[in-house]
């Protein structure tokens, strides 16, 4: 005898794991706004705190070093300020008076270089002057003189009042230096504590050291590199007739405007146009500091730092073009000077991410 069963249940489908939600586009492009707003808006607080952990960067190697030979953390920072401002204020006393000479002379010497450069931008003028006619005879303006507008006026007050904001922000950066250089650990350990899971702990750990190892040493050798590339030009610059003070101003210049690619080198190159013309007139005499600087930046852009740093520092151009860019835009030239280690840093974390390689090779 059968007996009939009831028919099993259907089969329910499982639950279908959670999606991660994903932000649309428009609030991607309006948290981008944002944060570049903040960015710009909060200038006069990020950049002293950056510069000063760049600096600090800089001077950690030189602390492990003195560490090494058992010379406390707070007096080996102290020795380390010190001598970095010692060397700070020795090379400004150095150039204030070829720095001061220029800035009187320089206006006398662009007024007489003026007449030169109107003959050289002759035929451009000419052209500009040939499609204004032809704008206004298209447009039935003729002879109408163009309005100017005075859209400001000149504050003789600014430089007085922005004097103390300077000086202010000058020591917030030497404090905070060395706040970063003697209390940097203990504020990285005491934060990773904070974390929750021991793997979170260990993976934060490992990116924090590469940053930190890896940048140091990027920013040092960087810094040691355009130190003796402006040395090297100083040097061919007396070597041409140069007084020593104006050399060595004019190869602190170059070693400065080093830090910033592309932009800072070009920059270099028309001021040493500038000083050819001013020193040695209309010979081709003029030309040689700009060569001289040209022919060596190669020699340092191509060989010297390739050969230094290796691959594992290498950044597109491209992209380090768009950086500078984007940071000279925010932070003018604060922001040129930290464009390429920020980079790095990102391309360094961006490369410890697992799913994220492709985008730190995107970089390279």
């Amino acid at each position: 005898m059968s007996l009939d069963a009831d028919p099993p249940p259907p089969a329910q489908d499982a639950p279908s794991p959670s999606r991660r939600p994903r932000a649309s586009m428009s609030l991607l492009v309006l948290a981008t706004l944002a944060v570049g707003y903040t960015l710009w808006a909060a200038q006069d607080v990020l950049l002293p705190v950056l510069l000063a952990m760049f600096f600090a960067l800089v001077g950690n190697p030189l602390i492990r070093g003195l560490r090494r030979l058992w010379v406390p953390r707070f007096v080996a920072a102290l020795l380390v300020l010190v001598a970095g401002l010692t060397a700070a204020g020795a090379m400004a006393w150095q150039m204030l008076p070829p720095a001061m000479t220029w800035a009187t002379e320089a206006p006398r010497q662009m007024r007489q270089l003026a007449p030169r450069l109107r003959e050289l931008t002759r035929p451009v003028q000419d052209a500009n002057k040939a499609a204004e006619n032809l704008a206004r005879a298209a447009g039935g303006q003729t002879g109408r003189q163009p309005q100017v507008v005075r859209t400001a006026q000149d504050d003789p007050w600014r430089v007085v009042l922005a004097t103390p904001r300077v000086l202010a922000s000058l020591l917030a950066v030497v404090l905070l230096t060395f706040f970063f250089m003697v209390y940097g650990e203990n504020l990285q350990r005491n934060a990773i504590a904070l974390l929750p899971g021991r793997q979170q702990k260990k993976f934060t750990v490992g990116i924090l050291h590469s940053i930190e190892r890896e940048v140091s040493r990027y920013v040092l050798t960087i810094s040691v590199i355009n130190t003796v590339v402006g040395l090297v030009f100083a040097g061919l610059l007396a070597w041409m007739g140069f007084a020593l003070p104006e050399a060595l101003l004019w190869g602190t210049l170059v070693a400065l405007l080093n830090f910033a690619p592309y932009v800072g080198p070009l920059i270099g190159m028309v001021a040493m146009l500038l000083v050819g013309y001013v020193t040695f007139g209309d010979s081709l005499q003029a030309l040689v500091p700009a060569a001289a600087y040209l022919g060596l930046h190669t020699l340092e852009g191509q060989l010297v730092t390739p050969i230094v740093l290796g691959r594992r520092m290498a950044l597109s151009p491209l992209v380090l073009i768009l950086a500078l860019m984007l940071f000279g835009w925010l932070w003018g030239i604060v922001g040129l000077l930290l464009a390429v280690p920020l980079l790095v840093c990102v391309k360094l974390v961006l490369a410890r991410i697992e799913g994220l390689e492709g985008w730190a090779r995107l970089l390279e």
